[in-house]
């Protein structure tokens, strides 16, 4: 028997509208002002500039493959589930996701769903938070 309190699954449901692009980037300006901040404990991130990057994409495996939000995720209302059944991405599939974004250039590929490259490959979506 299906939960019929559960959000519907984003490929499935023909209702589905994603967030405006700029909660999106909302949520990855705070993520990265946070990182940045993060990084500054352990090297210089103006001179060691892998050092925020290697803290995003460890705080979107951590974050999204147990929360399915990062801290920007949740204050911008948003969060990256799973495609096919809404549920979360794991922790792999979430660092995959880190990566890729890391690169940018698959974030700017996006389709109708404003799913980008890095939310195709790892079969993800951005969706509004519930309500709670």
């Amino acid at each position: 028997m299906t939960n019929p309190h559960a959000p519907a699954a984003p490929a499935t449901d023909p209702t589905f509208t994603p967030p405006t692009l700029g909660r999106r980037f909302g949520a990855l300006i705070i993520d990265w002002v946070l990182c940045l901040l993060v990084a500054n404990i352990f090297a210089d991130p103006v001179r060691d500039g892998w050092a925020p990057v290697l803290v995003l994409v460890l705080e979107y495996g951590i974050f999204l493959g147990l929360f399915a939000q990062t801290p920007g995720m949740y204050i911008t209302k948003i969060r990256c589930v799973n495609w096919l059944d809404g549920g979360r991405i794991g922790l792999l599939r979430a660092l995959g996701r880190g990566v890729l974004l890391a690169l940018v250039v698959p974030a700017l590929i996006m389709d109708e769903h404003r799913r980008g490259l890095h939310d195709r490959l790892t079969g993800s979506v951005i969706v509004d938070a519930p309500r709670s």
